[in-house]
């Protein structure tokens, strides 16, 4: 299988730490400039990987409106072994639909990948693309993976998972789905695109139900530009009964009201999830291992990991050797 070295090349990728910026320096450039660099960088890592086009044709909106962003696609990483009809873990990272953050993206897989699951990375779109066309990509990459099972030797069952923004996108996917047009004459479209499971990290989930995050002002547009987008892209105003469980996490840097809001929303819908909020932390700790900037090695929060693969094995979310 040509994604088996993908393996290599994850391991590979992470070691060298290109991908690791120093998060303490974002201040010191300008948005646009670091906006640029994260791009360059992604790209120059994720370039020697295998990867699977979400769209085989042209993919729909896309255009030279920025050269630094290349059509999205996914890069699938195998857990190895046997790891025959194993469930996957889709990875979407942060950046405020603007950037790209490599370690939670790359050094997320390489952590999940470690401990049995296939995991795959997405290369969403980002601005001057919607946060719509960052949906529809990771709808198509949850497609996409379905319709390579067999090829990719992989399960039905998929999870999605994101931090910052990709948290976003996870929860907007996780409550914004469809079930497969059997009459597409696109054999892709014919696949459902509701994710199996929802792991959502630090994302600012509501744009409603309180003020917005992070200093946000209605005219950044990243929660919607209008109520009835803002309604939409608000997760916890979207659940519904076939709505995936979720695992939530995040520390009180990132305003604990976003899981609690999202958290009751699951639970009067009556559906399963588990919440934590760790007191500890700034934003932006991927796997809070140190190496997504010098504040962001804390062991107490980097739990998170491992609590996490306990609630996929209770919600039979299974790993290579089932583990």
């Amino acid at each position: 299988m040509a994604y088996e070295e993908n393996i290599k090349k994850l391991h590979n990728t992470v070691e060298s730490q290109i991908l690791i910026q120093d998060i303490s320096e974002n201040g010191t450039v300008s948005i646009k400039v670091y906006n640029e660099r994260t791009k360059k960088i992604w790209n120059e890592a994720l370039e020697p990987f295998e990867k699977i086009k979400l769209w085989e044709g042209a993919t729909p909106g896309y255009d030279s409106r920025d050269l630094l962003q290349p059509e999205p696609y996914l890069v699938f990483i195998p857990a190895g072994g046997e790891s025959q009809g194993k469930d996957t873990i889709l990875i979407a990272h942060g950046g405020g639909f603007e950037s790209r953050t490599g370690a939670e993206g790359i050094n997320v897989a390489d952590y999940f990948h470690k401990a049995g699951y296939n995991t795959a990375v997405l290369c969403y779109r980002l601005e001057p693309y919607s946060r719509f066309d960052a949906i529809a990509d990771m709808q198509r990459a949850i497609r996409q993976l379905r319709n390579w099972s067999r090829e990719l030797g992989i399960g039905e069952k998929i999870a999605v998972m994101g931090f910052s923004a990709g948290g976003m996108l996870s929860g907007n996917c996780s409550t914004h789905f469809d079930y497969g047009n059997p009459d597409s004459v696109d054999e892709v479209e014919r696949f459902a695109c509701r994710p199996d499971a929802a792991v959502i990290g630090y994302g600012a989930m509501s744009g409603v139900s309180f003020p917005l995050p992070f200093g946000m002002v209605e005219r950044d547009y990243k929660m919607g530009k209008t109520r009835e987008e803002r309604l939409y892209l608000a997760t916890e105003k979207n659940i519904k009964s076939d709505t995936p469980p979720m695992f939530i996490w995040q520390t009180l840097s990132d305003d604990g009201r976003h899981g609690m809001c999202l958290a009751k929303a699951l639970q009067d819908a009556e559906i399963p999830y588990e919440l934590h909020i760790f007191q500890p932390g700034v934003h932006g700790l991927a796997m809070a291992d140190g190496e997504n900037g010098p504040r962001m090695d804390i062991p107490h929060v980097a739990r998170w990991g491992e609590l996490c693969m306990e609630w996929f094995d209770e919600i039979g979310f299974r790993c290579k050797g089932d583990c």
